[in-house]
């Protein structure tokens, strides 16, 4: 049985969820992000593409490509709410699917032929996400993930498009490199050096050579270029939280030692948020006494990965809590309320700057530990960190009660 993968991929996300909420901004050049010179652009409309506009640049360059442009904080938890609702209209219409990110989804529809016409199937679901939404979406259909969202991508905006088994290699060809999933500016780079421009080029070249060129990237971009891609729908589970706790040897009243410890808790948990992609809209806070006694606070804040929001917040906390002067056997900290965003959605009212900060600290996290990079406040404390990603989709590991 041939595969059907469907790409579904809500347009300008960002931009269509404000467009929704205020219909003066519709065929207007609009910019999603933080508002002072030095924020970051989390989307932009279509208008603004013409003046070379792209998200993830500095908010005061794209203001000065196109200043008619009307600039928008932006709201993650709204957002949030939205993509919710797509969800469970996908839910309850797939047999089996993948939430690959806010706006974007991976269907697998193979053998629904038997029963029904997958395009006609994909083109209801769409007009159904349409109606009952007001979201623009679009979609590919093809054998495999890569193919179909590159199908997705052409069929923009608003639109839908399905390739047809045995013609993924043809299709592709004629497109830019640049169009390829994994291919990012680098990579374009290095195969511009080589006189590589169109996807048919990859083509003819031997998977080998790439190899040698980029190494084992390379036979997957002239996989992919050659529309193989196996890789299956992961089905879509949420990990609705994500918490430490640790047990003390000895009793303690040190106060210097739980607030170093707290906020290296909350440093390598706000890590663990960012590399699956997480924001938390709550925190708590837990403390257990000698006595067995055990008490703990929570509080609800705007959604964010960002350890220099979130470490004063649990210290906060803490203090409310810590209040009977007696020996502490345990405190933890947990995040709770768990959405799916990516960094530049977290963070609207950072600068540049601080982004660059994050993402080159979890870069050194990601190759050499958890503890390789840690804030000051943070020092001293070695036993902390996680050999695996939390929400990468499998049940957590159980590990042996671990003590300070």
């Amino acid at each position: 049985m041939n595969r059907t993968i469907l790409h579904l991929d809500l347009d300008t996300f960002f931009v269509s969820v404000e467009r929704l909420l205020d219909s003066r901004l519709r065929d207007r050049p609009l910019l999603v992000g933080g508002l002072s010179d030095r924020g970051v652009v989390a989307a932009c409309s279509y208008e603004t593409r013409p003046f070379g506009i792209h998200s993830g640049m500095p908010m005061k360059l794209a203001r000065e490509l196109c200043k008619d442009a009307t600039v928008i904080r932006g709201d993650a938890a709204t957002y949030t709410r939205y993509s919710g609702v797509v969800t469970e209209i996908i839910r309850e219409n797939v047999p089996l699917f993948e939430k690959s990110s806010i706006d974007e989804f991976y269907a697998d529809l193979s053998g629904m032929d038997r029963f029904f016409g997958t395009y006609c199937y994909a083109s209801e679901l769409r007009q159904k996400i349409i109606r009952e939404t007001g979201l623009p979406i679009s979609f590919g259909l093809s054998i495999n993930k890569v193919v179909s969202k590159v199908a997705t991508n052409e069929a923009k905006p608003n639109n839908q498009m399905q390739i047809e088994l045995g013609r993924e290699k043809p299709f592709l060809a004629p497109l830019s490199i640049r169009k390829l999933p994994m291919i990012g500016d680098k990579t374009y780079l290095t195969l511009r050096n080589l006189g590589i421009k169109q996807v048919k080029t990859l083509q003819e070249m031997p998977g080998e050579m790439l190899y040698r060129v980029l190494g084992r990237n390379g036979l997957t971009i002239w996989e992919r270029a050659n529309g193989i891609d196996t890789a299956p729908v992961i089905p879509f589970s949420e990990r609705k939280s994500i918490s430490t706790e640790r047990t003390f040897d000895r009793d303690t009243i040190d106060v210097h030692l739980l607030r170093t410890l707290l906020a290296a808790m909350t440093e390598n948990l706000a890590f663990q948020l960012r590399r699956g992609e997480k924001l938390t809209a709550c925190i708590s806070v837990k403390i257990r006494y000698s006595d067995f006694q055990t008490y703990s606070k929570q509080l609800k804040i705007p959604y964010t990965s960002a350890d220099h929001i979130l470490i004063p917040r649990v210290l906060e906390l803490f203090h409310q809590l810590y209040n009977r002067r007696l020996l502490v056997r345990l405190i933890g900290v947990k995040f709770s309320h768990l959405v799916h965003g990516n960094y530049q959605i977290n963070l609207f009212e950072d600068t540049e700057e601080t982004i660059r900060l994050y993402q080159a600290m979890d870069k050194i996290r990601l190759r050499y530990g958890d503890r390789s990079i840690t804030r000051a406040s943070a020092l001293g404390v070695k036993t902390l960190g996680r050999m695996t990603n939390p929400f990468n989709g499998q049940p957590p590991t159980i590990l042996a009660h671990r003590k300070l």
